[in-house]
């Protein structure tokens, strides 16, 4: 059974690379999108916005990419942190504090955030869970 931080890890909006980084690194596939994760009974619906933000039900996280890195929190002060490939419209995520890996596919484009849904504050970089 998918966790309910695991499930933001698929919430990842890669955003444009800055200039220097884009002429000096690969360029990235864009992760914003509704992703679905299906568990043993049920399937869960992560929305991923380039606004540094995602949802899941009501929840809503910020995330950040670093590196092969998915860094998501709840607005808890801390960072979960997973490893993570993009393949096409397929997320595959592990470590953190998922059990098992879990693949994520994309379904669809991502929705507006309604403006009464406010994106849980940074925590410092220093402030990572290593479950």
């Amino acid at each position: 059974m998918l966790r309910r931080s695991a499930a933001f890890l698929l919430l990842l909006g890669l955003g444009p690379a800055p200039r220097l980084a884009a002429q000096t690194a690969p360029r990235h596939a864009r992760l914003e999108g509704k992703w679905q994760a299906k568990g043993e009974d049920e399937v869960r619906n992560i929305m991923v916005r380039s606004d540094s933000s995602a949802q899941f039900g009501d929840q809503v996280a910020r995330w950040r990419v670093v590196g092969d890195s998915l860094w998501i929190t709840l607005g808890d002060g801390v960072w979960q942190v997973y490893g993570m490939k993009l393949e096409g419209d397929k997320l595959k995520l592990a470590g953190g504090d998922l059990e098992k890996p879990v693949t994520l596919r994309r379904v669809g484009p991502p929705t507006a955030r309604a403006d009464s849904m406010a994106i849980p504050p940074p925590p410092p970089a220093t402030e990572r869970a290593w479950d």
